[in-house]
């Protein structure tokens, strides 16, 4: 009768036990391995993307491709 209130009352349990175990102490980390982790997070963001508000790269329309292929043959 009243089961379909189990459904959230256990979807709120399986959170809570998710959260305080994902929020658990982890152990000391060695010194090379934090430092390579920092330098693969800081090249993820140094890559090189495109200004908010600049126009995209020009891409060529397939047609005009194949119909300058075409003449070149």
């Amino acid at each position: 009768m009243l089961a379909w209130l189990g459904v959230p009352a256990l979807a709120t349990l399986v959170a809570i036990v998710w959260v305080n175990w994902a929020a658990r102490p982890r152990g000391p980390v060695e010194t090379e391995q934090s430092l390579a982790e920092r330098e693969r997070f800081k090249a993820a963001f140094s890559r090189p993307e495109r200004a908010v508000g600049s126009p995209p790269k020009q891409r060529r329309n397939p047609v005009e491709q194949r119909e300058t292929h075409r003449r070149a043959s």
